[in-house]
């Protein structure tokens, strides 16, 4: 009898991890998806093969509580992660944005190191765009998504030898509810829409699918890499 694939995908009920979610969970996939917040929890559809789980990503013990419920894991998707627009530049916010997006990230992926080594599993993580360009009102936002693709790199180097992939990838524009804002300014939304070759936003199923095939035996050869998928914003 061949056992079930299991996912983590921290950030699972809304945006891109919840297109992840929805993405594995149709490839067969077992998830425990977390969220903030029981309001966030709450707001997951129920469906076979799920679980969810409220955790705080900043939080130790939460984190080790989570982990330690679990008898196997073959992947990690680390999709929770913040934005505060325009207040980024005050040092309270920066150090708070760099804790869930970054050492969040890497405090799950130790947390897990021990399970993945077990079952020769997989990471991916959630860089951005602005990984690789600055964003004025986002400072701790791309700073932190900066970050996350070094990470991806260094851990991929050191835990190859335990069969561990690790991987990100980078989301251009996506229909969040993060991105509301700007979707709702008129301004703004041209501007982006005109910058993207393909002439749209893109949408959290998308971003799931990708990482999806990340985690694939499809993949079996890849690590260390960011892949965009931003619908060739970073081609122009």
């Amino acid at each position: 009898m061949i056992m079930p694939r299991k996912a983590l995908v921290t950030g699972g009920t809304g945006g891109i991890g919840r297109g992840t979610v929805e993405a594995l969970l149709a490839e067969g996939w077992e998830v425990l998806a977390t969220g903030a917040t029981e309001a966030e929890v709450a707001g997951l559809t129920p469906s076979s093969g799920l679980q969810t789980v409220v955790l705080d990503v900043t939080d130790e013990a939460q984190v080790a509580n989570c982990i330690a419920g679990l008898d196997r894991l073959d992947a990690l998707v680390n999709a929770a992660g913040i934005l505060r627009r325009g207040d980024e530049h005050r040092i309270e916010v920066f150090e708070r944005v760099v804790a869930v997006n970054l050492t969040g990230t890497m405090r799950m992926c130790l947390a897990c190191h021990p399970l993945l080594k077990a079952s020769g599993g997989a990471v991916v993580n959630i860089a951005s765009m602005l990984s690789y360009f600055g964003g004025a009102l986002v400072p701790a936002y791309s700073a932190s998504k900066g970050g996350v693709v070094q990470l991806t790199k260094s851990l991929a180097a050191a835990w190859a030898s335990d069969g561990i992939r690790v991987n990100a990838v980078a989301p251009g524009w996506i229909e969040t509810e993060m991105t509301a804002p700007l979707r709702a300014d008129p301004m703004r939304n041209d501007a982006i829409l005109s910058r993207t070759p393909m002439g749209r936003w893109g949408q959290p199923a998308e971003v799931g699918a990708v990482i999806s095939l990340l985690l694939s035996p499809g993949a079996g050869f890849v690590t260390g890499t960011t892949l965009p998928v931003d619908g060739g914003y970073a081609a122009v």
